[in-house]
């Protein structure tokens, strides 16, 4: 699917019947895609929203009537953008298939088969996707090979590209060293014609030797000819390269007499290292773990990398501190070192996170190495300053293979599996495995459940009040409450990375009355105080089963003398649409107690008010998307004067959430939005002290 974490689906669907629409991006968001969906009623409305609004991808049906399949593909193509077409039918023929494909649709997909649908949905993105990525990396390209070519006619080195011996490209300061006015004099001469006679041999196979693929030396002194046969002292340097999508090698030629070499080795040396740790610094580690990704791809070899941070490491700073960081990191390099083996390549690579690449490991090496660093942390009392210490780190880890032959991906999976092993206490060891994903993958969810579980029967979530702020003059006080894990040394750690496990685990359910029960013995201290509050509570479709969170809630209230009106339970639009009959017996059941109920992310459904002919909810708070950069989004902002006009005449109270800035404030009020909330307004904290007065 798309790239990028947050991103939504911008999906057109082609289809008579507004429910099987709704039913398709129903289906989509259930299986974990966020989709802003879009449907045509006509051949001019289908041109207008090709023509003016991004989309990723259409579903269009082949059977539809009111714009028929021949006139979307028309369409499509009139937009001269690349926008992949699904044809939708309810049974496969032959006949349909290939007049589909050859209409210009990128595959066919069944209405009736929702995993067909959907892995049909994720390919054509994910292909969409990767043709815009790899449009943009051919642009990037270019225009880093014309920056450097000017980087190489600027440059004072002399600088020549040289192809099976031939000059392909050469600097002006190469042209000056051997007294050429132009490129065009030496184009096509060997370089052999640059070398004093007495060097052509052994100068012959070396080059041999470099077009065999072996690795250059790091200089090769010669003696070097200019066009006047004057021979002088030169030292050569050599680099693969590609110009123009050929494979070269970058010689750079330099006046052996303006060198000291000793100097130049220990200045080379100096520039790839940290100062701090002694280890390489970032930039030249990641031209290994290059030439290592390089080497899995090509020449099947095997490599781990892992990546290790101190846990705690702010603690660490106030225990020691912040005059003797550097201390603590050099300290944590040299005992690092202390356990690495020969041929291994360890670097600073950002901050307090080292990393070390370890060549020839397989996964079973890479993960026996990320334990013995780990053990050999714990075991060892650090001596920094006057004061001692026991340091434990955390380690995450690629197996770097040919299934994972990608410099971002390498350090992606890296990153999140350092980030687990920190997220779940720390002092652990995670290592990814391309070849063995549902193993590694099984014990990080495992992880988090235990951590999930822990949470629950020691009270380690935390709960945040973020404001919620009248526009129309009421001045009660009403908060939304947003839930935050524990993550240890002042971390917090927001639902989005545990929700879908917990969900998949079956632990919402425990998450959702955790969290109500808590709001509910907050307004009772409020009310208590006399600081009468009302709380919005997000609750997920796991509660929607039985009578067992209304229950709970109607004991609660009475254990606390806590009026239902306080409390508010919210639910997203889309898990409303999806489990219509149990939100409208769990509704009932909780109004029975005078609570209230809240959709939020309203408003991107195909027909959000539909709902509401079944549904009567208290408030709507429309989805983020509509506030994002709302100045400079007309459509937007008629969108929600839309939504806020219709909801007012039916009795309904709006919310617009993550508020930007005071233009968009201006256009709220100026819509009669009713509430509105945002960290431009105040953000969420772990007090409710917002003065609403």
């Amino acid at each position: 699917m798309s790239t990028e974490a947050d991103s939504a689906l911008r999906l057109m669907i082609v289809d008579d019947r507004v429910e099987d629409a709704e039913a398709i991006v129903s289906g989509l968001r259930n299986a974990g895609i966020a989709v802003r969906p879009s449907r045509p009623e006509s051949d001019e409305e289908l041109g207008r929203l090709a023509a003016n609004q991004t989309i990723d991808l259409v579903l269009a049906a082949r059977n539809a009537t009111l714009v028929p399949f021949a006139q979307v593909m028309q369409r499509v193509a009139e937009t001269g953008r690349d926008l992949p077409v699904i044809a939708l039918v309810d049974a496969l023929d032959e006949a349909a298939y290939v007049e589909s494909i050859l209409a210009g649709a990128r595959t066919v997909a069944l209405r009736h088969a929702p995993q067909q649908l959907l892995t049909s949905v994720r390919e054509a993105w994910t292909d969409r996707d990767a043709r815009r990525n790899l449009r943009r990396l051919e642009a990037r390209v270019r225009e880093t090979e014309r920056r450097c070519d000017a980087l190489i006619d600027s440059s004072r080195d002399p600088i020549a590209y040289i192809h099976e011996g031939m000059h392909i490209r050469a600097n002006a300061a190469y042209l000056e060293m051997f007294g050429y006015e132009q490129f065009e004099d030496i184009e096509g001469i060997s370089l052999l014609d640059m070398v004093a006679p007495q060097h052509v041999e052994s100068f012959k196979a070396l080059l041999k030797s470099l077009a065999k693929g072996e690795p250059p030396p790091p200089r090769h002194e010669i003696e070097a000819r200019d066009i006047d046969g004057n021979a002088f002292p030169a030292a050569m340097e050599f680099t693969t390269a590609q110009y123009e999508g050929e494979p070269c090698l970058q010689v750079v030629f330099r006046r052996r007499e303006l060198i000291d070499p000793d100097l130049a080795l220990e200045l080379e040396e100096l520039r790839h290292r940290d100062q701090v740790t002694n280890l390489l610094n970032r930039p030249a580690f990641l031209r290994a773990l290059e030439d290592a990704v390089d080497g899995a791809a090509q020449a099947d070899r095997q490599y781990g990398f892992l990546m290790i941070e101190p846990d705690h490491h702010h603690q660490l700073l106030a225990d020691i501190g912040l005059d003797h960081a550097d201390d603590l990191l050099a300290a944590a390099a040299s005992r690092l070192q202390s356990m690495l083996g020969d041929g291994t390549t360890a670097a600073r690579y950002a901050g307090h996170t080292l990393a070390v690449l370890l060549p020839g490991h397989d996964y079973h090496a890479t993960a026996a190495a990320a334990e013995r660093i780990r053990e050999g942390f714990a075991a060892h009392v650090f001596e920094i300053d006057d004061r001692s210490s026991v340091i434990t780190v955390s380690v995450g880890g690629v197996q770097v293979g040919e299934k994972i032959a990608n410099v971002g991906q390498v350090l992606a999976r890296a990153t999140r599996a350092l980030e687990s092993a920190s997220g779940t206490g720390g002092n652990r060891s995670e290592i990814f495995d391309p070849s063995a994903t549902d193993r590694v993958e099984e014990e990080r969810i495992q992880a988090w459940v235990t951590r999930l579980r822990g949470a629950l029967d020691e009270d380690g979530f935390l709960l945040h009040y973020q404001p919620v702020i009248n526009l129309q003059g009421d001045t009660a006080a009403v908060y939304e409450i947003l839930l935050r894990l524990d993550g240890g040394d002042g971390e917090l750690i927001a639902p989005g990375t545990f929700l879908q496990i917990a969900e998949d685990n079956g632990m919402l359910a425990e998450i959702d009355r955790y969290v109500v029960g808590r709001a509910i013995a907050a307004i009772g201290q409020r009310l208590r105080e006399h600081r009468p509050t009302t709380l919005m509570v997000k609750i997920s479709q796991a509660s929607l089963d039985g009578d067992a969170l209304p229950a709970f809630i109607g004991e609660q209230l009475a254990a606390h003398q806590v009026p239902g009106e306080y409390l508010v339970l919210q639910l997203p639009e889309s898990k409303v649409f999806t489990h219509l009959k149990a939100t409208q017996a769990f509704a009932e059941r909780i109004g029975r107690f005078d609570c209230r109920f809240a959709l939020e992310q309203f408003g991107v459904g195909l027909d959000s008010f539909q709902l509401l002919t079944h549904l009567q909810p208290h408030l709507l708070k429309l989805d983020r998307s509509f506030t994002d950069d709302l100045a400079g989004n007309a459509e937007n902002q008629e969108r929600i004067a839309e939504i806020a006009r219709r909801a007012r005449q039916i009795g309904i109270r709006t919310i617009a959430e993550f508020v930007q800035d005071a233009a968009s404030m201006s256009i709220l009020f100026g819509a009669d939005i009713d509430y509105v909330q945002g960290n431009f307004l105040a953000p969420a904290g772990p007090v409710m002290n917002y003065d609403f007065e």
